[in-house]
């Protein structure tokens, strides 16, 4: 099969500090009776899998595909999957809980769970708007543990406020927290291990209960030596380059095309603008904001751009 840029269906998930930003700024038809926080837009994890949207493989997980066609979609022989790369669009009305995720070695000593190191994209900050990205330079664990005890951990943390446009890193073991009024795209490591720590006290409303905090996991899975001043914040080029991913800002005006390289495996994610992909192996694929694709490591083409449009390219490293 002559493979083509491979449109992913978005997965939504339910959060009790979601709001309806996606269905505004990207027109994505979701739930009238839930509040979405999430939307994975790529991901390829053993119960959740991204469905391809369009072309012959419609209706395929990537997963499948993977498995159907390793090299001409990673360009490694022996690479199967799984995707070793999650993207998701992120709504935030309200703060988002005060966590962490554990490094490899974390995991190992714990015998469970997944790294995740992640960066987040700020598509839209309201006025004021902040995350909290890593503890105060000298905290130590025990002050933590007791300011977590107190419910004061957050006053531990950096409050960094945002720009739309910056793109911050964030190692596994960084304790964290996206604040409310942001719209992130997020790109991470493909892993749902997440070790609340605090949760600004608040009730879920569908249980009446507290969500489940994840205490001594959270305090072994911390890292103290990770603080603001020490992770990157870039806006232009290329914003993150690290072991588990690299992500690549572009930005290009109406009337552009611009030549696919083949090669290697790419994700796409478009955040403003509109166009299509051009190719002679497929008919004209059509692109607009808030669309995520994946593009094959054999395909080549061109990205047709009909207005302004900018959009952030990963791309992984195999080790197969």
């Amino acid at each position: 099969m002559k493979l083509y840029p491979l449109q992913c269906r978005p997965l939504f998930k339910s959060r009790i500090w979601g709001g309806k930003k996606l269905q505004d700024v990207f027109g994505k038809i979701l739930p009238a009776d839930q509040l979405i926080g999430e939307s994975w837009e790529l991901v390829d994890l053993p119960h959740d899998k991204t469905v391809i949207d369009n072309g012959p493989l419609a209706g395929t997980t990537l997963g499948d595909a993977l498995n159907r066609y390793p090299e001409q979609i990673t360009g490694h022989k022996d690479c199967s999957g799984p995707l070793p790369l999650l993207i998701k669009f992120i709504d935030a009305r309200e703060d988002l809980s005060v966590q962490v995720h554990p490094d490899a070695q974390t995991c190992k000593k714990m015998g469970k769970g997944d790294p995740k190191t992640e960066c987040w994209y700020i598509l839209q900050a309201e006025p004021g708007a902040a995350i909290y990205k890593g503890v105060k330079p000298g905290t130590t664990s025990e002050q933590f543990r007791q300011a977590v005890q107190n419910g004061t951990c957050a006053e531990l943390l950096e409050r960094v406020p945002v720009q739309v446009g910056e793109c911050h890193f964030l190692p596994s073991g960084t304790c964290h927290a996206i604040g409310a009024g942001l719209l992130i795209a997020e790109i991470q490591q493909p892993s749902d291990t997440t070790y609340r720590v605090f949760d600004w006290n608040r009730v879920d409303s569908t249980t009446g209960k507290p969500r489940q905090l994840h205490i001594e996991e959270a305090m072994q899975s911390i890292r103290f030596d990770l603080t603001a001043d020490k992770l990157p914040v870039r806006s232009v080029g290329c914003l993150v380059d690290a072991d588990e991913f690299q992500v690549y800002k572009r930005h290009q005006t109406a009337g552009a095309q611009v030549l696919i390289d083949p090669g290697n495996m790419k994700a796409v994610v478009f955040l403003t603008g509109h166009g299509q992909w051009m190719g002679n192996d497929f008919q004209p694929v059509p692109f607009r904001a808030g669309d995520t694709f994946l593009v094959p490591a054999v395909m080549e083409g061109y990205l047709q751009f009909l207005s302004d449009s900018e959009y952030l390219i990963s791309t992984v490293h195999f080790q197969c």
